[in-house]
């Protein structure tokens, strides 16, 4: 989505809301809300995922990163 059609579409979205009963409006926040609390549940998980990861199978270090570069521009002139 272009950054103009998002515009249009907030603006298409407003018109509708300023259109809509007070009972229509409470349904519509209480499912933004809940979209935006799984949306913060699914990055918490994300994120305890990549430390489960990082426990288990280490980081990964500034030098290896390095020394992986230079060996991948050592094969590339070779």
């Amino acid at each position: 989505m272009t950054a103009h059609e998002r515009e249009q579409l907030i603006k298409d979205i407003n018109v509708l809301l300023h259109q809509a009963y007070d009972s229509t409006l409470d349904e519509i926040y209480a499912l933004l809300k809940r979209i935006d609390d799984v949306d913060d549940e699914e990055d918490l998980k994300d994120i305890k995922e990549a430390r489960e990861d990082i426990r288990i199978n280490g980081t990964v270090s500034w030098d290896e990163i390095q020394n992986e570069i230079r060996n991948e521009i050592n094969k590339d002139i070779a």
